[in-house]
């Protein structure tokens, strides 16, 4: 894998067939997705980003199928130890991760993990946003999706099967902000090879490509997360950017004005910031625009290499989405408040700004 932030379905697809992982395990699983019985997703959902999930196909995976699935033959296949001791294939350890973060979104009664286990990407393992890769909320403390811990996060990553050198993907269906919080996470913990699905589920689904039903038993990996490698800032960091530089405001343009909030009890915005919604980010059928695109926008708000820049949104998992396309478009990444407005809030010695 290349170190572009992004790849695209064919891509993914093309590296999937090179290690026979889109080829069902047992003639009773079937995997191949037949567009004729296998609709794209609802377009018309109220919640931005959110579709159905596909039909079933075929029963579950049980967790031997699973593994069965992903180490097919090992007795053929050269074999290299793991920290634990044991020996995996080596087209295990070098095959690509792919981890399903389908989160809807604050609010939302559908369920992330149940759409995963009625379809997902061949080998795919789940990633729950609010066990994995937040915090718990602390009400008048946190924000409401605080970094998780180093440890929680660390192991989630092991559980999945990240070892050292193992390329990842990561998608969602909500525009790719919930996969640009994990790839924010991994980047961050020093893990540079990593890439998010352009365009995520759907156009894994559009494309009319092989889905697997059911829970993925992955061989555990060996990851070891550092910190400190993206650049972020506290509550005292961002209001000196947005005094001394560029503060973006990730959040629609409504909510930065203070015009109908209703996630978060107080409206406005951190005096100084500058409205740059994430979603305008990307066109209509969830991809990134593409890169010169981006810069313009960046440049249009001041946001280019020379400025320091900074960037939040209510809860920290959008602002990522932010920092995930100024690396698409090739700029020195945004200095990530993770906290954002929820946590800005909780202090009412904290100034607060309405309007444009």
């Amino acid at each position: 894998m290349t170190n572009s932030p992004l790849i695209s379905a064919a891509e993914l697809a093309s590296l999937l067939e090179s290690f026979d992982a889109l080829t069902p395990s047992s003639p009773d699983h079937d995997t191949t997705a037949d567009s004729s019985d296998h609709s794209a997703p609802d377009r018309s959902s109220s919640a931005p980003g959110l579709h159905s999930s596909p039909e079933p196909l075929g029963a579950p995976l049980t967790a031997d199928e699973a593994e069965h699935r992903i180490v097919r033959d090992p007795a053929s296949r050269p074999l290299i130890p793991n920290e634990s001791g044991h020996t995996i294939a080596r087209d295990v350890a070098e095959q690509v991760l792919i981890l399903d973060v389908r989160y809807p979104g604050p609010g939302s009664p559908i369920d992330g993990h149940l759409q995963y286990l009625e379809g997902h990407i061949p080998s795919a393992c789940y990633i729950s946003m609010d066990e994995a890769l937040a915090a718990p909320h602390i009400l008048g403390v946190t924000g409401r999706h605080p970094l998780p811990s180093h440890d929680v996060f660390e192991e989630a990553m092991r559980a999945a099967g990240l070892r050292k050198g193992r390329p990842v993907v990561i998608y969602d269906d909500w525009k790719s902000i919930a996969a640009a919080r994990c790839w924010w996470l991994l980047r961050n913990a020093g893990y540079e090879n990593v890439r998010v699905l352009d365009g995520g589920w759907r156009a894994w689904v559009d494309a009319a490509l092989p889905v697997e039903t059911g829970e993925v038993a992955p061989i555990p990996g060996s990851f070891t997360a550092a910190t400190g490698f993206f650049p972020s800032v506290d509550a005292v960091g961002v209001a000196r950017i947005a005094s001394e530089g560029i503060l973006l405001d990730a959040r629609p343009a409504n909510r930065f004005r203070g015009e109908d909030e209703t996630i978060d009890p107080v409206a406005g915005h951190i005096p100084g910031a500058r409205s740059f919604p994430a979603l305008n980010l990307i066109n209509e059928d969830g991809y990134f625009l593409p890169a010169h695109k981006l810069r313009t926008m960046f440049a249009s708000v001041g946001a280019t290499d020379e400025a320091e820049v900074g960037v939040y949104c209510g809860s920290g998992i959008q602002a990522s989405h932010a920092v995930l396309a100024a690396a698409v478009a090739g700029l020195r990444l945004p200095a990530l408040y993770a906290g954002s407005w929820s946590e800005w809030i909780v202090d009412p010695s904290r100034e607060v700004e309405i309007g444009v």
